[in-house]
């Protein structure tokens, strides 16, 4: 766990606002035992998850793929190539939505903004992400890759442990 006491506060003032936010049909469905707070997003989703993110074309439509989503100080970060369509629209247009599902017993959904960054500017992102892929791979390719941060605007949450996978 990367994230600081403040860094837990933030995140849980975001998911209580975030809910207080959210529609009635939302409410419905997510009750409050269905939530998890801030402790339990960071440890369901650990150092890595893939997560699907989503980002518009210049004519507003939607494209979602699939990427590693990195949950780091309380936000998630990607990276992708420097060349990818993603990373276009990012600069173009860097609203995205990303969630992280597993089942029907997890979903961690993001709205946000995609801020590109250089871990290399980032001590600390850097040592983690060669925590999470390895000095090898960050030394021969994973750094010289574009990564973004999503600095949110909503973060839901849903967890339902009935549903676990065995």
């Amino acid at each position: 766990m990367q994230e600081t006491p403040e860094d837990l506060d933030w995140l849980q003032c975001l998911l209580d606002d975030s809910y207080a936010a959210a529609g009635p049909h939302l409410r419905s469905i997510v009750g409050q035992e269905r939530r998890l707070d801030a402790a339990g997003v960071v440890a369901e989703l650990g150092a890595m998850r893939v997560m699907v993110l989503a980002t518009t074309t210049a004519r507003g439509e939607p494209r979602a793929g699939p990427v590693d989503g990195l949950f780091h100080r309380g936000r998630f970060h990607f990276g992708s190539g420097a060349d990818s369509v993603r990373f276009r629209h990012i600069r173009a247009r860097p609203a995205v939505s990303a969630s992280v599902i597993e089942g029907e017993r997890l979903q961690i959904t993001v709205h946000g903004r995609a801020r590109v960054l250089s871990p290399a500017a980032d001590p600390e992102l850097a040592a983690f992400l060669i925590g999470v892929y390895g000095r090898e791979a960050w030394d021969t390719w994973m750094s010289a890759l574009p990564w973004a941060r999503i600095d949110p605007e909503r973060m839901l949450t849903f967890v339902n442990e009935a549903a676990r996978e065995t």
